[in-house]
């Protein structure tokens, strides 16, 4: 029997956030599709590595990879596993918002907790060099 493999994609929990583990579970694979990390057909692994390789409860990932499926975004083989569905990723306004908030909030609350003011961050994030992991819009 041979062993799945799982793509060359890395998810890592920062428990200091307040964002809990499930969300970030869920944004790292939203965000691997957005970027092309991931792909349709993917599979991820299992919900008891991904506990074990996270040190969380395997619940956790139950939450995450259930939400994720609900959406439409993976699909569960009882089995072979959980893959990264074939449908199109269908983000509304609503979700975009939110995402965005939620990483805006985030990077506030880090930096907040370093000290640094939000005149600050966005004196930086303006500095930041166009073409660093965010996407020109058209």
């Amino acid at each position: 029997m041979s062993k799945p493999v799982y793509p060359a994609f890395c998810f890592l929990l920062d428990l200091h956030t307040g964002v809990p583990a499930y969300r970030q579970i869920v944004d790292q694979v939203r965000g691997g599709l957005a970027s092309g990390a991931l792909a349709a057909g993917d599979q991820l692994p299992t919900v008891r590595k991904l506990a074990v390789d996270l040190a969380i409860n395997p619940n956790t990932v139950v939450r995450a990879y259930k939400e994720l499926e609900l959406s439409g975004l993976l699909e569960t083989h009882q089995g072979t596993g959980t893959f990264i569905s074939a449908r199109k990723l269908h983000d509304g306004e609503a979700e975009r918002e939110r995402q965005l908030n939620q990483i805006a909030g985030d990077a506030v609350a880090r930096a907040g907790a370093a000290g640094f003011t939000i005149e600050e961050l966005i004196e930086q994030l303006q500095a930041w060099p166009k073409g660093l992991g965010l996407k020109e819009k058209i």
